[in-house]
């Protein structure tokens, strides 16, 4: 699907948790998102959002550019990150840009 040239690029990454580690996981995510991820070129927003039944984690965050993603994942106070995350949850992700969204 063609979109406008310029539109911010949506990351989603959904991380699957041991009801028992997810708020362990949110704060370890927030901690990242406040000590690294907000300082990064290209960072519009970040959303975490916990699923009621404690399973899993939703990263929703938004980027100027596919570029910015991918310098998010190969900056190194980033790559410190990866392996405390990866002891908590495993992780589903996926980028794109809105083509909809309705607000009130």
């Amino acid at each position: 699907m063609e979109t406008g040239t310029g539109a911010p690029v949506t990351l989603i990454n959904v991380l699957s948790v041991d009801p028992d580690k997810q708020r362990q996981l949110v704060d370890l995510l927030r901690e990242n998102t406040e000590t690294v991820i907000r300082t990064l070129p290209g960072w519009i927003a970040t959303s975490l959002i916990a699923s009621t039944d404690g399973k899993q984690v939703v990263i929703h965050s938004q980027w100027e550019t596919p570029g910015d993603v991918e310098g998010m994942r190969a900056d190194p106070r980033m790559r410190a990150y990866f392996p405390k995350i990866a002891a908590l949850a495993t992780m589903a992700s996926t980028t794109g840009t809105v083509v909809m969204a309705h607000r009130r």
